[in-house]
């Protein structure tokens, strides 16, 4: 055998991947856009997964007050459409007993050969109130003890998303910001917790972006050396500088400049503050910096920021480099900056009235 093949071999890469998904009554409502962004999430998983010559396995859980296996440990490319799975129930949301159960059943994997990573992934559109309370269905405020069966099983979550190995991700999809926040206080990193908004259009759209973004990403990182992340859903958190040099070419730095966005310009309207620095606006010419979430469309440039040296990297692979497979695609990604001590992401504005954040930079090509 060759030392290539050998060396291909001993770098094998399993990712078991179990999708955590709520199923309770409240989710009637919403059942036919959860199917999309499920669907969206697994065809991220296998095109990703053909690309880079990855095995990627998959499990699929349901769950009302119930928890149910639907899939188990299945190769991904072999994975049917949720439609023919999912079906809503009545019941009510047992929500830490469904992370759980998945996470304790994913320990089970035998981790002997190749190098494996798991990644849970939780959608709900709503917050728990019936994990280890009955089989009947019932909320734990009907329970006489239901405020002790409910703290016992946030102790059980946060104890177990506080352990995960380094090769383990968690995250969740959740409603709104109260329930982020209770997410948070499971145990949940912040950087893996996404809002996902099932009663527009537009939400479901940038929930697609979202996680197509996230699985592609996953899938890159790993060929980074990078097994388990708190901030699947943040872009640039474990992005390293060796990596984008390797990748990307830096620009001249006659050719642009950065300019900090002060108190007194907060809210100010791109083009405005580009003319309050003496440049004719021309559109495409303003990056803002990447912060909160927002919607990247496929005709948008990107680029990286090095803090210490303050160069600027960008050209055409930086899109895949930052977002994954789907950078080349027409779609429209749904994204939102890490915390990375060695670099900032700007994204291309095509707008004259985006208004300007304080404390970010905007960085202008002349």
């Amino acid at each position: 055998m060759s030392a290539t093949v050998k060396d291909r071999l001993k770098k094998h890469f399993v990712n078991h991947v179990a999708l955590v998904i709520d199923k309770s009554g409240s989710m009637r409502g919403h059942s036919e856009q959860l199917i999309r962004v499920v669907d969206e999430f697994v065809k991220g998983l296998q095109e990703e997964s053909d690309r880079l010559g990855h095995e990627t396995r998959i499990s699929l859980y349901a769950f009302d007050h119930l928890v149910e296996n639907l899939v188990w440990d299945m190769d991904v490319k072999h994975l049917p459409s949720m439609r023919g799975l999912y079906t809503v129930e009545n019941g009510a949301t047992a929500l830490i007993q469904a992370s759980v159960k998945a996470l304790d059943d994913l320990g089970h994997i035998w981790e002997e050969y190749g190098e494996h990573s798991f990644l849970q992934v939780v959608v709900t559109d709503g917050e728990e109130n019936a994990s280890g309370a009955d089989r009947t269905g019932s909320r734990h405020d009907h329970l006489p003890d239901g405020r002790a069966v409910l703290d016992e099983w946030r102790g059980r979550i946060a104890d177990k998303l506080n352990n995960l190995p380094d090769h383990w991700t968690s995250a969740i999809m959740v409603p709104n910001s109260l329930a982020k926040r209770t997410a948070q206080q499971y145990g949940f990193p912040t950087g893996n917790i996404s809002i996902w908004d099932a009663d527009s259009a537009q939400g479901v759209e940038e929930a697609i972006g979202t996680v197509k973004t996230a699985a592609t990403r996953f899938l890159q990182d790993r060929e980074q050396g990078v097994r388990g992340t708190k901030n699947l859903f943040a872009v640039g958190q474990d992005l390293d500088m060796t990596t984008v040099k390797s990748a990307l070419t830096p620009l001249d730095s006659t050719k642009y400049k950065l300019y900090e966005v002060k108190d007194e310009h907060d809210g100010m309207q791109i083009r405005d503050f580009v003319q309050s620095k003496n440049h004719t606006y021309v559109t495409g010419m303003a990056y803002y910096q990447l912060g909160a979430r927002v919607s990247v469309q496929a005709s948008k440039e990107v680029a990286v920021f090095e803090k210490s040296s303050e160069l600027v990297y960008g050209g055409p692979d930086a899109r895949e480099l930052l977002f994954g497979a789907d950078g080349r695609t027409n779609g429209t990604l749904s994204v939102k900056a890490g915390h990375n001590p060695d670099l900032h992401v700007f994204i291309q504005s095509k707008s004259v009235n985006r208004k300007l954040k304080k404390g970010t930079r905007l960085l202008v090509m002349l």
